[in-house]
């Protein structure tokens, strides 16, 4: 019997499997696809290695960095530019995001670039929120409702529909806050209102830039776990796509299409059990990476990018990362030329070509209507003309939005990953690690 399977090769499974192997575990990893990772890869675009997903990770714990310095990597640990970045309002105004908030939640309601966006009434209203009994809003099952009972509309709509939107994808009151803002409700108790919960959970995080990066991208970050299984011995096996998960056993179809079920004293995994779970409640995300040769956006107009109200005019995208003016290290591998990164939402794709979600990444003409939308929304969030003469190169991916319901997983199997901890680099590895060792240590 194996002491351990680990359902996924995603972060959370290789957190997992090198862990546990590391500290003497037997350990087999199934993974449905032909790569590890999950929605951490590279692509090439313009001669450029980047991220194909995440390009940043959050700080509020160490839990990444403390990795990525055991797997080697803690010299190339990079903060971003320090400018910031910028939100488009529903009615198209823009502005710099306010310093003290956390996910669009403002700590300081009546600060000066807080209502540069709400408006004096609505600072009026959100500083409300600090006369207001604490049990209201508590008990709130959405982000969204929280906020709109604490402090109104306005910072709901302006704020923290395209802060907390444009991270999760997802409209705040489809955001669970317990998943994606854990600590909030225990603060909004301990403290009386949710402004200074806000400010209790920036104060608690660690010191300097809300996020951080990898020199050479983050996906680094995969490579070095793969060489770590198999250090350590991990048994990864690849094309096999588990179809039953229990406490004791995982069913699986190998690349051969034969079946097989590994009996294990302990069953991890980051996917749902397909025998007990329907569909997931999903979105669709599309990615439109664009290299362009564009002096005029070396004063970075938007600082480090842009996030957008969905029902924004004139712009589809929800989001813009001026990435070589977040990154500086990415700016001189770029040698003048500049990366823009343009995320929509979709609809969830059902022509992904593996279980992770995300479609191989596509090159993109600049003059076909996925190249023309691209630059014409830099165009307009950026107020530099962006125009496809000057593309140098461009590629599209498509992932799976966050699943908005926990996993469902067979009594006695760990869940791990995005599908039942949320999306977020930085809770994705505190939650894997924080179950290997629990498995270790029973």
């Amino acid at each position: 019997m194996t002491d351990v399977v680990v359902v996924g090769g995603g972060v959370a499974g290789l957190v997992a499997a090198r862990d546990l192997a590391k500290g003497g575990a037997h350990v087999v990893l199934v993974e449905a696809g032909d790569r590890l990772g999950g929605m951490l890869r590279r692509h090439t675009v313009a001669g450029l290695d980047l991220d194909m997903g995440a390009e940043s990770f959050a700080t509020r714990t160490d839990a990444v960095a403390r990795l990525a310095t055991e797997l080697g990597l803690g010299n190339d640990i990079v903060s971003p530019d320090p400018r910031g970045a910028w939100l488009m309002t529903r009615d198209g105004r823009t502005a710099p995001i306010p310093q003290t908030g956390f996910l669009g939640i403002p700590g300081t309601p009546m600060a000066a670039d807080v209502t540069a966006v709400i408006g004096q009434g609505g600072g009026f209203r959100a500083q409300m929120d600090s006369l207001l009994p604490s049990p209201v809003g508590a008990k709130a099952t959405s982000l969204g409702g929280l906020v709109r009972k604490r402090m109104g509309e306005r910072v709901l709509d302006d704020l923290v529909v395209p802060v907390a939107g444009g991270v999760y994808s997802t409209h705040p009151d489809q955001l669970d806050p317990d998943r994606v803002a854990p600590g909030l409700r225990a603060a909004l108790q301990r403290e009386g209102s949710l402004a200074r919960a806000v400010l209790a959970l920036r104060s608690r995080a660690a010191a300097g830039s809300a996020v951080q990066g990898i020199r050479g991208g983050i996906v680094r970050l995969v490579d070095e776990l793969v060489v770590d299984t198999e250090t350590y011995g991990v048994e990864v096996r690849m094309r096999t796509r588990a179809t039953a998960v229990e406490r004791h056993a995982v069913e699986v179809v190998t690349a051969r299409g034969t079946r097989e079920r590994i009996p294990a004293q302990v069953v991890l995994s980051s996917t749902a059990d397909p025998m007990r779970t329907a569909a997931p409640d999903r979105t669709g995300i599309e990615l439109v990476t664009i290299v362009v040769d564009q002096p005029e956006l070396d004063a970075a107009p938007r600082g480090t990018g842009m996030l957008v109200h969905p029902e924004a005019d004139g712009v589809s995208a929800k989001a813009l990362t001026h990435a070589t003016a977040k990154w500086p290290w990415l700016a001189e591998a770029a040698g003048g030329r500049h990366v823009l990164r343009l995320s929509y939402a979709t609809a969830p794709h059902d022509d992904a070509t593996d279980p992770a979600g995300v479609a191989t990444s596509l090159p993109v003409d600049p003059d076909d209507a996925v190249g023309t939308r691209a630059t014409r929304d830099a165009t307009a969030l950026l107020g530099v003309p962006v125009t496809p003469d000057r593309v140098a190169g461009a590629a599209r991916v498509r992932w799976y939005g966050p699943d908005l319901t926990a996993a469902g997983l067979a009594e006695g199997v760990e869940g791990i990953g995005e599908a039942s901890s949320g999306r977020g680099l930085a809770g994705i590895v505190a939650a894997a690690r924080a179950s290997a060792e629990r498995v270790l240590e029973s």
